[in-house]
C-alpha cells in the first residue's frame, strides 16, 4: 500500500490533500499514517460499520470496470496505464455527465467552482 501511494504521489503533477479509505488494517498502521503526514495529506477513513462512507468511490470503481475495461483486462501494466489515463483524462473528467452533479462533467464543475472563488 505504501509503495502504491508513493508511486501515485510522485507520479502526479499535484499533491493530493485527502486520502479516503475503508478501515482496512494497512490504513491506520503507523507507517502509512506517517507517510501521509510527511506529505501533508489528511487521512479520512470510513466510520465503523458504515458502508455508505465509501459509496462514491465504490461507484467510481464499478463505472471504471464497466466503461473502461469492458473489452477485458490489458495484457501489460503499460497498456493498463495508457487505457486508464485515456479513460480518465479524455472521457471521465471532461465528458462524462454525473447525476449527483446535476448532469455536469467533473471538469465543468471544477471550472465553475474555481470561477466562483
Amino acid at each position: 500500500m505504501e509503495n502504491a501511494f508513493s508511486r501515485a504521489l510522485f507520479g502526479s503533477a499535484s499533491t493530493p490533500k485527502v486520502h479516503h479509505s475503508d478501515r482496512g488494517s494497512q490504513y491506520p498502521a503507523g507507517s502509512f499514517r506517517s507517510l501521509l503526514n510527511s506529505n501533508g495529506v489528511t487521512q479520512s477513513m470510513s466510520r465503523r460499520a458504515n458502508c455508505y462512507d465509501n459509496a462514491a468511490m465504490e461507484s467510481f470503481w464499478s463505472t471504471l470496470k464497466t466503461e473502461c475495461f469492458h473489452a477485458g483486462i490489458p495484457a501489460t501494466r503499460a497498456e493498463a496505464d495508457a487505457l486508464l489515463f485515456d479513460y480518465i483524462e479524455t472521457f471521465y473528467n471532461p465528458c462524462r455527465l454525473h447525476s449527483p452533479l446535476d448532469y455536469r462533467s467533473l471538469n465543468l464543475l471544477s471550472r465553475n467552482f474555481i470561477g466562483a472563488l
